[in-house]
């Protein structure tokens, strides 16, 4: 792993979110976008060389509305970058961490990403995300 990519928020509202942030870090957020595959919205806003994500669902019982019911809105995952996911996969299962997605997804940002199931990363959801080529 690389370094941390970023890391990722859950909130109930987006625009509510984005003004609390803007207004912590003293910056606006860089990206809005919409990820089809977690039925999320996301903001994005730098801080330096950091990156933070607002998560927000855009259905009923999405991943990010359940969790919030079970925790409270606040930090949902720490993602790190990494140059080849299938390799890094790879040694993590070899290392006994459970992926929950072993076949990488879009994710947003331009990121091939997946995840680690938090009980085997001593009780944090980690995101694995690879920067796309676009040719």
């Amino acid at each position: 792993m690389q370094k941390i990519e970023h890391i990722g928020i859950a909130v109930k509202n987006l625009e509510e979110s984005e003004k609390i942030f803007s207004a912590l870090l003293n910056s606006t957020s860089y990206k809005r976008e919409f990820v089809a595959s977690e039925n999320v919205n996301t903001s994005f806003f730098r801080n330096g060389p950091n990156k933070i994500e607002l998560l927000e669902s855009t259905v009923k019982g999405g991943v990010i509305e359940k969790y919030i019911e079970k925790y409270g809105e606040g930090i949902h995952h720490i993602a790190f970058s990494v140059l080849d996911i299938y390799a890094e996969i790879d040694r993590l299962k070899k290392e006994g961490f459970k992926i929950l997605n072993e076949i990488p997804k879009k994710g947003a940002d331009n990121k091939l990403v997946c995840f680690v199931h938090p009980k085997t990363a001593g009780g944090v959801l980690i995101e694995l995300c690879q920067d796309l080529n676009i040719n």
